[in-house]
């Protein structure tokens, strides 16, 4: 799948921790049916067989509302479950590393916490990038939080488009405008939402607004 920024507008991190009712493939659904752009599966705790067919089976379903799939971290299991792309975080396997094993329109994201990182992973050949955390996150407890004005400097540094990320709920997503991001990137905000459907889609209509010009 040929990436493109508009991919970028609605992220959603998957995390288990939030499943309850319902299986993650069934709050992946609820998520792609309210408007989620681009899905990333994080599994940390999944065997590499298990973590591969899982991701084939969430493929497929991403490509029936013709949205990406990136797998965070794996390389091996991206590219044998013919996943889009994959995420890597900054102590992971590097970009340059990455587009030189991937093949042809594989969608590479790194995670950028200063202009410096994002300038490197821009030159080794980064699709996009995730800054962050923008504000508290429940999933990073550790994560280093950086202000909007960091953030814009980082996005300006670069021509790669980025995704803000780290605790954006509804709340509190408009605090944020004017950092020269194209989209969020969220995991709590719609995977813990008790209607995930209706929740992804109120975040889809404040991107919009935070985004535009």
């Amino acid at each position: 799948m040929k990436f493109h920024k508009d991919m970028l507008r609605l992220y959603a991190v998957t995390d288990r921790k939030w499943i309850g009712k319902q299986t993650l493939y069934e709050q992946i659904d609820d998520a792609l049916k309210g408007g989620v752009t681009i899905v990333q599966l994080r599994e940390k705790e999944l065997s590499d067989c298990e973590f591969i067919a899982e991701a084939t089976k969430i493929k497929e379903l991403c490509h029936r509302y013709n949205v990406p799939l990136i797998i965070n971290d794996n390389l091996d299991v991206a590219l044998k479950s013919g996943a889009d792309g994959v995420h890597v975080g900054i102590d992971d396997t590097p970009v340059s590393e990455i587009r030189k094993r991937a093949p042809k329109d594989f969608i590479i994201g790194a995670t950028c916490k200063t202009v410096e990182q994002a300038q490197t992973a821009e030159k080794f050949g980064a699709d996009y990038m995730g800054v962050g955390a923008v504000f508290p996150s429940s999933t990073k407890k550790t994560a280093v939080r950086i202000t909007t004005g960091q953030l814009k400097e980082i996005c300006s540094s670069v021509s790669i488009p980025a995704v803000a990320i780290g605790g954006i709920s509804l709340k509190n997503i408009m605090e944020i405008k004017g950092g020269g991001m194209v989209g969020i990137a969220v995991v709590s905000a719609i995977f813990a939402a008790e209607n995930i459907q209706k929740t992804a889609a109120k975040l889809k209509e404040r991107v919009n607004s935070l985004t535009a010009p």
